[in-house]
């Protein structure tokens, strides 16, 4: 049997990153300008390596071409042809990311020959004026939508909604949005990294150039009628298992370990993924491996594993098809 595996993080240096996803892992880390923490990622140049045990030093695709059935459970693997279709992130925005949009998966297929991207945020330790821009205040045409962009002024027909710890956002592909300043966010997604920057503020780094903008190519990707405001607080009681958010790329779930959890995943068929958001925890198998789970630490479990304990007091995301 496959063991629960651990990866070791991609952290991606970015314009609008900071420090505090190395704070909420409790390490130290050289660098100030971290935005994002790639957890656990299929995708080529950034593929997730194993940090420890048997398999220490192999990629996750690697494990996927191997095992195709053990890691992924029958279902996935036939789905997505024995590829890993998830990726998962820790997002710190020390500065507003750009308004941007993600294409469909046939658009992307079409396009880049990629998958697209439908992904959810759940928030952890937002500031106090934290807040996300998601979706249009009213419906815009492609024409109208352009002369917004030109003239620095789209941010006017986008929904602004401030941030609380546990909020949940499920953003589609086709849906407007950006991460404020100010947050630190989980987030779930499809295995794909296109995005469609439309606006970014003008700004520019550190060697004086702005960045790059997709506004022609992101006209195809947005849903111009999605003025739907969608978003939930929840937060565990101990004890407490609450679903987040399901759809067809992936079921996400919030549980508050208060002394032991059991989670059985013998009817799933596919992997999981747990995220600790808060807490020293530690994961049992049934073959009686038990691995330290830190708070900030990510882990997956194979598809054959049928279940494993969690024991201690905190906060995890369970993440699976």
């Amino acid at each position: 049997m496959l063991p629960i595996l651990k990866f070791i993080p991609y952290f991606k240096p970015v314009i609008w990153g900071g420090e505090r996803i190395a704070r909420f892992k409790g390490i130290d880390y050289p660098r100030h300008d971290i935005g994002e923490s790639w957890e656990i990622s299929p995708l080529p140049g950034h593929e997730s390596v194993v940090a420890e045990g048997k398999y220490k030093g192999t990629t996750i695709n690697e494990l996927c071409a191997r095992f195709p059935v053990e890691m992924l459970g029958k279902h996935v693997s036939e789905r997505w042809e024995g590829t890993f279709p998830l990726l998962v992130k820790f997002i710190d925005s020390n500065d507003t990311l750009s308004i941007q949009v993600h294409p469909d998966d046939e658009l992307a297929l079409r396009r880049h020959n990629a998958l697209g991207k439908t992904e959810l945020w759940y928030a952890l330790e937002p500031l106090d004026d934290a807040f996300i821009y998601l979706g249009l205040t009213r419906r815009v045409k492609p024409d109208e939508f352009n002369s917004l962009v030109a003239s620095g002024n789209i941010i006017s027909v986008l929904r602004k909604i401030p941030v609380k710890s546990g909020d949940v956002f499920f953003i589609p592909s086709g849906r407007i949005h950006a991460l404020g300043k100010g947050n630190l966010v989980v987030e779930i997604q499809e295995a794909s990294d296109i995005t469609y920057r439309i606006y970014d503020y003008n700004r520019r780094d550190s060697q004086g150039r702005t960045r790059e903008l997709h506004v022609e190519q992101s006209v195809d990707a947005i849903d111009f009628h999605d003025t739907v405001e969608e978003h939930h607080n929840l937060l565990p009681s101990p004890g407490q298992t609450l679903q987040l958010g399901k759809c067809q790329y992936f079921t996400t779930d919030a549980i508050n370990v208060a002394g032991e959890t059991s989670l059985d995943f013998a009817r799933r068929d596919s992997f999981t993924i747990l995220v600790n958001i808060g807490g020293d925890l530690k994961i049992t198998s049934p073959d009686g491996e038990t691995v330290s789970f830190p708070q900030g630490t990510s882990v997956l479990i194979p598809a054959e594993i049928p279940s494993v304990t969690i024991t201690g007091h905190g906060r995890v995301l369970s993440t699976h098809l």
